[in-house]
């Protein structure tokens, strides 16, 4: 039987053209981010089980690619638990693999620590459009920064970057932990449960307000809870100021500093951003990983239904590792998104070189090949781009699949003449 051809479901080859778009939006992240401060660092792509399985990863945890133990120390006859045969795993995103790189090396590092890092990594998740099982990620975290300059400057270097990039008219969604919680106790839910409410709220874009009326009472909430708290997003909606709104009503709840770093936050990325966006607070935004303590945003986009980027601030996660808490805060682009978006778009990467591509006939003899390559060293000292390689017999379909590689301008080398 012949071997399968077909990537792995839920992985995908990525040819030529799209390579480009990657190269040119990772160049552009890379000198967007390196302007705001930002360094670039490396973790390993495989981590401790113990660390990927900390409860810290929310429902990713579910989507671990384990790795079995090696050699000696593999004993699958012998094993009746799961923890008996597996020792570590793919990483399933770049928060959990930075924070125990931070706590390893936090005295060689400045503070605060501004880290920037890309890389794949792997979920066992269901593929759909926009999403695979092996996912380019693209973070930036502060590290040792209490205050609120650290999300100011993680939401103007994510949107100047997406400006760069041609995005415009998008939103960066904005809540507080600490305001869905407030939300949750003036209403008169048990806090244990708190956790169940917020995973319901997180359906509100899906199945209104009437939906989420209807999982809370089913699942069992006091239907004098569940009116208490509907009411504070009925009144969200008429409010001019939502964050003035609930800073007045959940008064003894929430205290008022948290409200007011929020509207710092939004203002100061309105005075002073550098792209074409709207930041907006949105009660309704939960964030799924359980790791997020304080801020948290999302990068919402009109063509894309879902999000494409998010973050937030986890100041207790340092902690799990080296007993003492140290602030952060992440801001992550939803990188294989956006490629898809400019994919779709038709976007051409701009100021590439001038691309030239030489057509050798077959039985050219090696003194005309040598010719012709000292030819493209030539033109390659000049900065252009240089493709030397044997004409196909279909050489239309050969130029074809050139020119959507970018290049534009042939030159056909034959056993006498030359042609253009």
């Amino acid at each position: 039987m012949a071997l399968s051809k077909k990537p792995t479901t839920g992985m995908k080859d990525i040819l030529p053209e799209e390579m480009q778009i990657r190269d040119y939006v990772i160049s552009v992240i890379k000198d967007t981010y390196g302007k705001f401060g930002f360094t670039s660092i490396e973790t390993p792509c495989v981590e401790n089980i113990a660390n990927l399985s900390s409860k810290q990863g929310g429902d990713n945890e579910k989507l671990i690619f384990k790795i079995l133990k090696r050699g000696e120390k593999l004993n699958v006859a012998a094993a009746t638990t799961e923890e008996e045969v597996v020792d570590s795993g793919l990483r399933y995103d770049l928060t959990v693999p930075l924070v125990r790189y931070y706590s390893n090396n936090a005295a060689s590092l400045p503070s605060p620590f501004k880290a920037l890092q890309m890389g794949n990594v792997w979920r066992a998740d269901r593929p759909q459009r926009g999403r695979y099982r092996q996912f380019m990620q693209c973070d930036i975290d502060i590290l040792g920064e209490p205050s609120n300059l650290a999300e100011i400057e993680l939401i103007l270097a994510t949107t100047t970057t997406l400006g760069k990039l041609g995005f415009k008219n998008f939103q960066i969604r904005i809540n507080e932990r600490r305001i869905l919680k407030a939300m949750a106790a003036y209403s008169g839910f048990p806090e244990e449960s708190y956790d169940s409410v917020f995973i319901t709220l997180d359906k509100m874009d899906k199945i209104g307000l009437e939906g989420v009326e209807a999982e809370l009472l089913e699942n069992g909430f006091d239907k004098t809870c569940v009116d208490k708290y509907l009411e504070l997003f009925k009144g969200l909606e008429s409010a001019e100021d939502g964050v003035a709104y609930l800073a007045d009503t959940l008064e003894g709840f929430l205290e008022p500093e948290i409200a007011q770093s929020l509207r710092e936050i939004m203002d100061s990325v309105k005075a002073t951003k550098a792209s074409d966006f709207e930041i907006v607070f949105d009660a309704t935004l939960v964030r799924g990983m359980s790791y997020y303590t304080g801020t948290i945003f999302e990068i919402a986009m009109p063509e894309f239904g879902g999000s494409c980027g998010g973050g937030g601030r986890y100041d207790k996660m340092v902690g799990k590792f080296t007993g003492n808490d140290v602030p952060a805060c992440g801001f992550s682009i939803g990188f294989e998104r956006i490629i898809m978006l400019l994919m779709e778009r038709g976007f051409k990467v701009p100021t590439r070189p001038k691309q030239v591509a030489y057509l050798i006939e077959k039985g050219v003899s090696g003194e005309r090949l040598c010719e012709v390559i000292a030819q493209a060293q030539e033109a390659r000292k000049d900065g252009t781009q240089v493709l030397v390689a044997r004409m196909n017999k279909n050489k239309k379909f050969q130029k074809e699949q050139l020119n959507k590689e970018g290049y534009e301008e042939f030159v056909e080398f034959y056993k006498e003449e030359l042609k253009r």
